[in-house]
């Protein structure tokens, strides 16, 4: 059943489960900050309370920004594979110091630390992508991996509540080192390889699809030979990334607080929206996934994702029904999981197998701007004696940005596409 398709298994599985884990990791401090005996154990309390509180995701999201930079060299120096295992045991081991931290400063300094372990998430994602998949199946192939991105927060909004409900808030941190421990390190050891040549179930079958050429795309695209880094589209993307992150970590880290505290829901509540907030990313990277490859016009699907996305964050202000408003804010947060995919897979487009670490390294820089996001977006609260009305409108104005920005390369990818057309009509001819 898997004959020539195995890549599916050794590399897409071990990606989702990477991205599964790593996720909750990543944002289930979004559902522990809501606990009172966590901000009460480690002191985060007092009118700076929600710039504390900020200020976990701030250190983390720089450490893992800039971490993205330095491991995208090292991914195509030593390889995806080594990488992922170095980067695993970094943040299994920071998983079982945060459960055992016992001031803000211990937690604060293991939030660095752990941005420094998952920096490789990205560029190893990419790396792995762009060297075991056909240029043509780029679109599915980053949503196979996307897809635990947004499940696993989706589920483990629901866990987390419920161990800390009916255990501890470590319980949850030595729960996450347990996944990453006895599931994530094993696949990647005695699953993947660095490159399909080098796996011995690869048949040469299968091989020889993964490294065909795409002659029509070659010819409609003249960037193929260029360095990535010389192509103002990237550049774009790399904005795009930006304000992405700007706009994901602002809303998903603060959405949890935003409904319980603003909008008056309970704890149970809170997790069903939550939840609910990823399964809409998630239904907007598997639909990106088979639009991209079915349209060829991501950059297109950015700027209306953009656009859905202040739309959401108004109508989220505006509202006074507090269901419809904790939705809107979850479908804004999903439109950017969307933008999330296609800027990934527009990375592959525009690097090569042997660029592509450092092109995903630098577009996972880009997620120091959700630590600036998730700290300011506290401090506003602070100062508006903790309404969200002013955080909010920072948002709207951010994907507005982001909407400008694509909207330089539309034409450009509506002209590649006509080019690239006739050149699949002369072939047939």
């Amino acid at each position: 059943m898997l004959n020539g398709q195995k890549r599916w298994l050794y590399i897409a599985v071990p990606i989702f489960f990477f991205w599964f884990f790593g996720q909750i990791d990543k944002v289930g401090i979004s559902i522990i900050q809501t606990d009172p005996e966590f901000l009460n154990a480690l002191g985060m309390t007092g009118d700076d309370k929600n710039a504390k509180i900020g200020l976990l995701s701030f250190v983390f999201t720089i450490a893992y920004g800039v971490s993205n930079l330095f491991w995208g060299f090292i991914i195509d120096k030593l390889g995806a594979r080594k990488t992922a295992i170095a980067g695993l045991f970094v943040w299994t081991l920071t998983m079982i110091v945060s459960g055992l931290a016992n001031s803000y400063e211990m937690f604060l300094v293991s939030r660095v630390i752990l941005g420094f372990g998952e920096g490789m998430m990205i560029p190893v994602s990419g790396k792995f992508i762009s060297s075991w998949f056909n240029k043509r199946e780029l679109g599915r192939a980053q949503a196979s991996w996307l897809t635990g991105n947004y499940l696993g927060p989706a589920i483990g909004a629901i866990v987390l509540v419920l161990i800390i409900s009916s255990l501890h808030w470590q319980a949850a941190f030595f729960m996450l080192a347990a996944f990453n421990l006895f599931i994530n390190i094993p696949m990647f050891i005695f699953m993947t390889r660095n490159t399909p040549e080098e796996h011995p179930r690869i048949s040469k079958e299968e091989l020889a699809f993964i490294r065909q050429s795409d002659d029509e795309e070659k010819e409609g695209n003249s960037s193929v030979n260029k360095s990535f880094t010389k192509d103002y589209r990237f550049w774009i993307v790399w904005f795009g990334m930006l304000v992405c992150s700007f706009l994901f970590f602002g809303i998903s880290i603060w959405l949890p607080t935003y409904l319980i505290e603003a909008k008056g829901f309970e704890k149970e509540g809170m997790s069903s929206i939550t939840s609910l907030s990823w399964l809409f990313a998630l239904g907007f990277v598997l639909a990106c996934g088979f639009l991209a490859d079915k349209t060829r016009r991501p950059s297109l699907m950015a700027s209306i994702l953009f656009s859905m996305t202040a739309a959401f964050l108004t109508v989220a202000v505006f509202i006074p029904n507090p269901i419809i408003a904790g939705i809107c804010m979850g479908l804004a947060m999903g439109c950017q999981g969307g933008v999330f995919h296609l800027s990934n897979m527009l990375m592959v487009k525009y690097s090569t197998p042997e660029t592509a670490g450092r092109a995903a390294g630098l577009i996972g820089f880009t997620n120091i701007m959700g630590g600036f996001s998730s700290y300011i977006m506290g401090w506003l609260r602070d100062l508006s004696g903790g309404d969200f009305s002013t955080s909010i409108a920072m948002l709207i104005f951010a994907a507005i940005l982001g909407l400008g920005a694509y909207i330089f390369s539309i034409k450009k990818e509506a002209a590649e596409l006509h080019l690239t057309s006739l050149s699949a009509q002369k072939i047939q001819v």
